[in-house]
């Protein structure tokens, strides 16, 4: 077996889907580790989430993540070959939380994030996807990418991922801690 480094990275630069190599330091590659790093995050929640639609979610989330991180990661010039995020994931996500929604008790309040550790992680995790929207934002504004969709798919993610949160909170018994009550 072959080793796992190349020594190609060594000089601040990276492969990416498309010519040649760009810097670690692109905004192509800020966003594709935001997401990355979001879809790390999702993982360790899934892996302590108390109920099972949360994994479930989860999971297919993870997924859907890896096809955003190559649209992310192709150049203009081959995007169309990695086109894969489009409204129906959006819609996908938005029938998610709806359902989440229908059977929490959602305050319209600031919550103190990690009841559980499941919700905590979840916290965590959504805060990771505020930050790939904000990087995706800047790609796209960029003129890097050109679907705003991608943007549309992160905002609503984070969305899932907070009602998500306050279910685990609820699943553990503990429900959420409000900003006023602290």
């Amino acid at each position: 077996m072959g080793s796992f480094y190349t020594r190609k990275g060594d000089a601040g630069n990276t492969g990416f889907l498309g010519e040649g190599r760009i810097s670690k330091n692109s905004l192509r590659i800020e966003a594709l580790g935001s997401v990355d790093e979001a879809n790390a995050s999702l993982g360790y929640a899934r892996s302590i989430a108390i109920g099972k639609k949360t994994k479930e979610m989860l999971l297919e989330i993870q997924k859907q993540l890896y096809f955003l991180m190559s649209e992310i990661s192709a150049s203009p010039e081959v995007s169309d070959r990695f086109d894969k995020i489009g409204d129906d994931d959006i819609f996908w996500l938005e029938e998610r939380i709806q359902e989440i929604e229908s059977l929490i008790d959602l305050k319209r309040e600031f919550i103190i994030p990690g009841e559980n550790p499941s919700s905590g992680a979840l916290s965590l995790a959504r805060a990771i996807v505020r930050r790939a929207e904000r990087r995706t934002i800047a790609l796209y504004e960029a003129e890097e990418i050109k679907k705003s969709v991608l943007i549309s798919y992160l905002n609503r993610l984070s969305s899932l991922i907070f009602v998500l949160e306050v279910y685990e909170a609820g699943l553990s018994g503990h429900g959420v801690r409000l900003v006023k009550e602290v």
